[in-house]
């Protein structure tokens, strides 16, 4: 599997569905994850799995993200995923919010890495897909990095094809720098393996930045694709020397409508407005009036308010100030 363009898109709870992937692969995202699966979740079946992974042709190649704490179960999950024609088997051992902590999942199992490694052992058993995992620097502020190295080298004897690592402790949260040295250290101990890089990649530059300064392989992008999804061609053309320009009104125009008519398709005209209000927030920071596009895009209840909005706020004529 070949991906030209070494910025990735992170999966997102909330955010990564099939609607905003669609977006982002037509704007130059090479590769993306579905949103945090729990294992469970896949194997029940429910409609609700059925809408986390929802496929398009054009949604590839594609990682199933999953999280639980029973090697079986998510091994049982992991074919599901295989069965669905998910192109990659992530698992998340690096999550840092408490009602999963709580469970076992994510973040904990740094604080169990023997049970993280029979998860990673049973799940290569179970798929024949390429598996990777997510990991955090540490379970605690004080963690010197070396579970998280040891489950690393653990995870590269078991034949797992990549590693993507957030240099925060599970206990920091998004609290703080980043420690991008770290993403350093963890290139230097794996030089032939795959190594992804995330944590305060917030900027296009920020991505070609950590690639230069930490050598890592690749840069998953989160929270500054939200509302952005120009990002990764962004990127791109800075990697050429070109200049970093934000999309004009009419291009932000064309997006915020297909992005909408794509988010109907996967999750109905009530949902879609819901899950759309908190896009149309995340979008309205590229406005020159934003605040008055935030209070707009906050007041969306069916589609036709969606479409006035982007009507009446977008129009290349408009004279607008900054709000």
């Amino acid at each position: 599997m070949e991906v030209h363009l070494p910025v990735v898109l992170a999966p997102l709870a909330g955010y990564s569905d099939l609607a905003y992937r669609r977006i982002c692969r037509e704007l130059g995202a090479g590769f993306a994850a579905t949103e945090m699966l729990l294992d469970r979740t896949v194997l029940s079946g429910r409609t609700d799995c059925k809408r986390l992974t929802a496929g398009h042709p054009s949604d590839h190649p594609l990682a199933g993200q999953l999280i639980g704490s029973e090697p079986e179960d998510l091994a049982a999950a992991a074919g599901r995923l295989d069965a669905m024609g998910m192109d990659v088997i992530d698992l998340n051992f690096g999550c840092p919010v408490r009602k999963v902590l709580r469970r076992g999942r994510g973040g904990r199992l740094l604080g169990d890495a023997d049970r993280a490694v029979r998860i990673i052992r049973r799940v290569k058993e179970a798929t024949g897909r390429p598996v990777t995992i997510k990991l955090r620097r540490g379970l605690t502020e004080d963690d010197d990095g070396s579970v998280c190295l040891n489950i690393a080298a653990e995870a590269r004897k078991l034949g797992v094809a990549a590693v993507r690592v957030h240099p925060r402790s599970v206990e920091a949260g998004y609290r703080g720098r980043a420690d991008w040295s770290f993403l350093g250290r963890v290139r230097r101990e794996f030089p032939d393996w795959t190594v992804i890089g995330s944590g305060d990649v917030l900027t296009p530059r920020d991505a070609l930045r950590m690639l230069g300064e930490t050598g890592v392989d690749g840069v998953a992008a989160a929270r500054g694709a939200l509302g952005n999804p120009w990002f990764f061609a962004q990127v791109a053309r800075l990697a050429e020397g070109g200049e970093l320009e934000p999309p004009a009104l009419c291009e932000q125009a064309a997006v915020l409508r297909r992005h909408f008519a794509y988010a109907v398709e996967v999750h109905g005209p009530r949902q879609a407005c819901r899950r759309m209000r908190s896009f149309g927030i995340r979008y309205s920071r590229m406005h020159p009036s934003p605040k008055a596009i935030r209070a707009a895009f906050v007041a969306v209840r069916r589609p036709e308010d969606w479409q006035r909005v982007v009507e009446e706020f977008y129009d290349d004529d408009s004279d607008w100030l900054t709000g």
